[in-house]
């Protein structure tokens, strides 16, 4: 049974009005007849029976039929027929069929047309399902057939039926004339017209669809139309426009107070917060009063307002420079990319009381710089002295400019002459030995401000202070060691108060005893102490001041040494011996377990030295039940490091070897700590000094993004320091990385984890070679991995993949690729792309360092240079490398379409922007390939974290497919 919507009727004799002028040839052969159906409305019926008589030759002829748009058309027969067994007395002429003909016209016969049969072609003969009997017609119950043909094709512009009879006994109670179609339709934001099947069954009806209102073509909507009249194979699909959403089919306005900015089949969003719209069909909401958008922030973004002023405003000044610290505003504006201005005024007034303000002059200096500030402290150098400087500190945010908003400034008043005298009198010897010199002093007048601690800067008279160190003391006496015996040094102290730096003291001469065999080394230990800062911002403060002094009075490498390994040693316990203190086990105080190492736990606590404050110390434990080569290769690592004195590597204060039981039991308060000394018997222990903030990369990854460019390059000179010190003294690490570089509270960055390494020969050109163990491939040069040969230039292209963590905050480097395509990636050339908010010229630094030919990579001390030359001047930092590779996005294969834009972002956790991505009309990966930041910005995501890792990810997805075409592969 066909659907009344699939089929257009061309003839229905149930449905006829008056005679249906149909002829009978002869005319005494079908009988018309007009009964009444079920409803007791009159059909037309035609009946024969004419079993009695020979050689039957019966016609009945319609009229003429007007084919219409059909192709092909369908003819419904129903009609009764008698059984001829049934009927008495019939010869055996009696037959149970008839016969359906057509005759093709493009016109109607003129009525003096004689009748042919031979012009008409024969379609089928038809057979009653079921007949009737006599018994039937007792009853009045007649078995109707009905009987459905194809005729066809009708290539006229209409046609006659004609039915024969041959000898039957038939009743002819209807005929149907119909054509089927593909009726008029709506899909996918479509609209396909009624369309007629071809003549040819076999062949399907190509329909293009128009989009509805409101609506416009994605890709071509088509539809094919079959043979029975069904819609098959749709391809193609239209979107709503912008301002309108998908309704039952149909693309419906937007209602007041909500929008739609992108064409695509999402439904209209709710308007932004402080943001509304009045009419229909809204493309975008336009923002509140006293609310704004930026330019470039995506029509899904809440409007937002300018920040209100920086708060706490104050300075800090010494003879060599000027601080600013100031808070962030209560207020800012809904916005994450705040930043700050620094205005500069100078200001005198008349002796009439007028004050006159103009700017300051413009070789003032500004580091980091002066605008765009993203931290929340300055340094101003080059200052005039004697003068009076007002400083406006301005929050900004991409809006401050629109509008009319008032600017959210915070002033401060500065007189150059705050930076006071020396407040340090005479400076005394106390005693010397051949290494040490014991001073103090006294105050020469009550301090302005609480004294925070003293700074003592000393060198070799013979140097004429081309370089010199310093330390720090929070009382009037230090101890300072590490000297060369009869040698005469120059010292002069300053004080650090809370209202800032002052003036140095005179210059004093003090010479350290001549060496004395007979004498033994008093071992006086130097004493530093950081003053404590309260909070993270602070920090960030004390590390950048703490920069600059280094960069312009840089700490020299005092009694660089040749390194000696300990495996040349015949018992290697004698180099822990003669390298490594050893510490009584009464002076530690373990306090709590803070991780697990390779040979044991490690813990923190405190080292208490008779007459020293007490030191944090983490404690490197070995596990109990270890072997006496466990034990050697567990204290191997304390015999180098004891080696190393250098501020950016990790200090060895001592290890513990010789304890016993209950010496160890007495003093330890740590019942983890008791747990492990019952299966050790006796304990063994590296103690180093405590890093607060742990290993670099996991301290990176959880203040992503709250370091300046600068403060991030001040971490990367800290590391270069520590390893220009170690080539120096001819010292391969083998496993540089960020996860083994630790941090302190000052954010000072220390070289740690030296169980890898080992040391260079005498030539330049001998390198280790490696017999075994694993390598971390990610980190290490291509002639070590291939090779195993290890030197200095490969830690200097470890340290290129150190600067990529730190300037990524911490990403995995090369993301999810496995170390085999790690190794082919670079063989053939690829080399990590800059990360997002990188310098270019940092980047630049990265590609030197990772030179295929060593020879070509620059040692630690080029580094260290670029870095200071960086600092010393941060607007080479200003210009930014692109986000994208370094492969031109022409050049990209087309590669294989094997994974939806859903399954990639659901891969790395990123499925809350899938309708970000169809919206905007990202639906393949092939459309994803050559996205930028700005792009990804564009379709509204906005958190700096989650545009780095799609970013990450989409240069991850290009390289592996480059490599899957390039070696032939297919997905």
């Amino acid at each position: 049974i066909i659907a009344n919507w699939l089929k257009v009727v061309l003839l229905d004799t149930t449905t006829v009005l008056g005679e249906l002028d149909w002829k009978t040839y002869p005319v005494n052969g079908w009988d018309a007849i007009t009964e009444m159906d079920e409803q007791n409305r009159p059909i037309h019926t035609f009946q024969v029976c004419h079993v009695m008589e020979p050689n039957q030759n019966n016609w009945l002829r319609s009229g003429w039929i007007r084919r219409q748009a059909a192709q092909r058309v369908y003819v419904e027969l129903r009609f009764t027929l008698r059984d001829c067994n049934s009927i008495p007395w019939v010869s055996g002429t009696c037959k149970e069929t008839f016969n359906l003909f057509y005759l093709l016209s493009d016109e109607p016969l003129p009525a003096s047309t004689r009748f042919r049969p031979t012009d008409y072609a024969k379609v089928d003969t038809i057979a009653a399902d079921e007949s009737f009997t006599q018994t039937d017609l007792g009853d009045r119950v007649l078995r109707l057939n009905t009987e459905v043909r194809e005729v066809g094709p009708i290539t006229r512009k209409g046609f006659y039926l004609a039915f024969q009879d041959v000898g039957a006994c038939i009743a002819l109670v209807s005929v149907k004339v119909f054509y089927k179609r593909c009726p008029s339709t709506l899909r996918n934001l479509a609209a396909f017209p009624d369309t007629v099947p071809h003549m040819d069954s076999s062949s399907l009806v190509e329909v293009r669809g128009a989009c509805v209102e409101n609506a416009e073509e994605r890709d071509t909507p088509k539809l094919y139309c079959g043979a029975d009249g069904d819609w098959l194979v749709p391809l193609g699909r239209c979107i709503c426009s912008i301002g309108h959403e998908e309704t039952d089919g149909h693309c419906q306005a937007c209602k007041p107070g909500f929008f739609k900015a992108f064409a695509g089949n999402t439904k209209c969003s709710k308007c932004p917060p402080h943001s509304s719209s009045h009419d229909q069909a809204a493309t975008v909401c336009h923002c509140d009063k006293s609310f704004y958008r930026a330019l470039k922030d995506p029509s899904t973004m809440a409007c937002t307002r300018p920040p209100s002023a920086p708060r706490n405003l104050v300075s800090l000044i010494n003879d060599t420079a000027l601080f600013l610290q100031w808070m962030p505003p209560r207020d800012s504006g809904g916005r994450k990319d705040l930043a700050y201005n620094v205005l500069c005024q100078r200001c005198d007034t008349s002796d009439s009381g007028v004050t006159q303000c103009e700017p300051c002059e413009p070789d003032l200096r500004f580091i980091p710089k002066a605008v765009g500030l993203t931290g929340t402290s300055v340094a101003i150098l080059e200052y005039a002295v004697h003068a009076n400087y007002t400083f406006h500190v301005e929050a900004v945010n991409e809006v401050s400019g629109l509008g009319l908003a008032a600017r959210s400034l915070a002033n401060v008043t500065v007189n150059t002459h705050q930076a006071g005298p020396a407040l340090v009198g005479v400076v005394r010897k106390d005693w010397a030995s051949e290494n040490s010199i014991a001073l103090s002093w006294e105050q020469v007048e009550q301090p302005p401000a609480d004294i925070v601690d003293y700074e003592v800067k000393y060198y070799e008279r013979e140097q004429e202070q081309l370089s010199y160190s310093s330390t720090r003391t929070r009382t009037p006496s230090v101890v300072v060691t590490g000297l060369r015996p009869s040698t005469v040094y120059v010292f002069h102290v300053r004080t650090r108060t809370t209202a800032g730096v002052t003036a140095y003291s005179p210059n004093f001469e003090f010479s350290t005893a001549a060496e004395d065999p007979d004498v033994a080394d008093q071992g006086q230990v130097l004493v530093v102490v950081t003053a404590s800062v309260g909070d993270f911002s602070k920090q960030l403060h004390t590390f950048l001041t703490d920069l600059y002094f280094l960069l312009f009075f840089p700490v020299p490498f005092s009694g660089i040494k040749t390194y000696v390994d300990p495996d040349t040693y015949e018992d290697p316990t004698q180099a822990v011996e003669e390298f490594a203190k050893e510490i009584d086990p009464s002076y530690i105080c373990i306090e709590r377990v803070i991780g697990a190492g390779e040979f044991g736990e490690v813990c923190s606590g405190r080292l208490r030295l008779p007459g020293r404050m007490d030191i944090p110390v983490a404690i490197k434990t070995l596990k109990g039940g270890y072997s006496e080569q466990q034990r050697r290769d567990f204290l191997r690592e304390a015999s180098i490091m004891g080696q190393f004195n250098c501020t950016n590597i990790i200090r060895l204060e001592g290890v513990v070897t010789n304890s016993k039981f209950d010496q160890w039991l007495v003093y330890s308060v740590s019942f983890i700590v008791m747990f492990l000394i019952l299966f050790s018997g006796r304990p063994v222990m590296i103690v180093v000094e405590y890093m607060e903030n742990g290993a670099l990369d996991s301290f990176l990854r959880t203040r992503d993004g709250q370091f300046t460019v600068l403060q991030l390059v001040g971490m990367l000179r800290g590391i270069a320091v520590g390893m220009t010190y170690l080539s120096d003294m001819g010292y391969v690490h083998r496993d540089l990385a960020a996860r083994n570089i630790l941090v302190d509270k000052s954010l000072v960055c220390k070289v740690s984890d030296f169980g890898m390494s080992r040391v260079l020969e005498e030539d330049t050109e001998a390198a280790y070679t490696a017999t075994g163990g694993k390598i971390p491939i990610r980190w290490t040069a291509p002639e070590a991995i291939a090779y195993g040969k290890f030197s200095t230039a490969s830690d200097v292209w470890s340290y290129g993949i150190v600067m990529w963590e730190v300037m990524s905050y911490g990403e995995r480097p090369y993301w999810e690729m496995s170390n085999q395509d790690v190794i082919l990636s670079i063989e053939e050339g690829y080399r990590l792309p800059a990360p997002m908010g990188c310098p270019v010229t940092l980047h630049q630094l990265m590609l030197h360092c990772w030179q295929k030919d060593a020879g070509q990579r620059p040692c630690f001390t080029d580094v260290l240079s670029f870095l200071d030359k960086l600092i010393i001047s941060p607007g080479s930092l200003l210009t930014l490398a692109t986000d994208t590779q370094s492969d031109s996005p022409d050049e990209l294969p087309d590669y294989p379409l094997f994974i939806s834009i859903g399954d990639w972002l659901d891969s790395i956790k990123m499925s809350q922007y899938k309708n970000n991505f169809l919206a905007a009309g990202y639906t393949t990966l092939d459309s994803i390939s050559t996205m930028s930041t700005d792009d990804i910005r564009r379709i509204g995501i906005c958190l700096i974290g989650h545009q780095r890792r799609i970013i990450s990810s989409i240069q991850s997805l290009r390289l592996q497919l480059h490599h899957i075409q390039q070696n032939g592969f297919q997905v």
